[in-house]
């Protein structure tokens, strides 16, 4: 997860700024969507806080372990919640694949990944693929939303930023991903 300085500090900016709307979007009048953004807050800060270039900051050694447990917990909720609405099972991909990169961060030496073998390729390349495939799905349902104005109503309502900000996301993990 840590590359070049610059596009490093460009993810962690997209990342902590999707987290910072999704805590807007906390506000919202309609409880699941409070739900829904509350996990993505956590994934925003999350990925940002994973993305800082290692020239910046390096974490302490308890830190890749600690992502690891929380983002567990965050893929058992999802889990549960997958009973009610099978929608839910994107977050559950999303915390699973935040927990991979935290343990191979973990078991990398330096605890920096190193381009071209720090993960399972395997496990690498189906989260790619599935990243890069949420990805193009997203920005093709945007599409509609945008071209037809979207809705005046407070920001933590409208839809085309709400799927704005899992566009970003998407987009961020396939970055961290490729860097594995």
């Amino acid at each position: 997860m840590h590359g070049p300085a610059s596009p490093a500090w460009l993810l962690v900016a997209l990342c902590a700024a999707t987290g910072a709307y999704c805590l807007l979007r906390m506000r919202s009048s309609v409880e699941e969507q409070r739900r829904a953004a509350g996990g993505e807050a956590l994934m925003g800060f999350g990925m940002a806080a994973m993305a800082v270039p290692a020239a910046a900051f390096t974490p302490p050694s308890w830190a890749w372990p600690g992502y690891a447990v929380v983002f567990g917990a965050a893929a058992l909720r999802a889990l549960w919640a997958a009973r009610a609405g099978i929608h839910h099972l994107h977050h559950l991909v999303g915390a699973s694949a935040m927990v991979y990169m935290a343990v191979v961060m973990s078991a990398s030496p330096g605890h920096h990944a190193a381009p071209g073998g720090a993960g399972i390729p395997l496990l690498t390349g189906t989260l790619l693929l599935y990243f890069t495939g949420y990805v193009l799905l997203s920005g093709l349902r945007l599409v509609p939303v945008t071209a037809g104005g979207g809705g005046a109503g407070r920001w933590g309502d409208r839809p085309e930023l709400a799927r704005a900000c899992r566009l970003s996301m998407g987009i961020g993990m396939v970055a961290m991903l490729l860097t594995l």
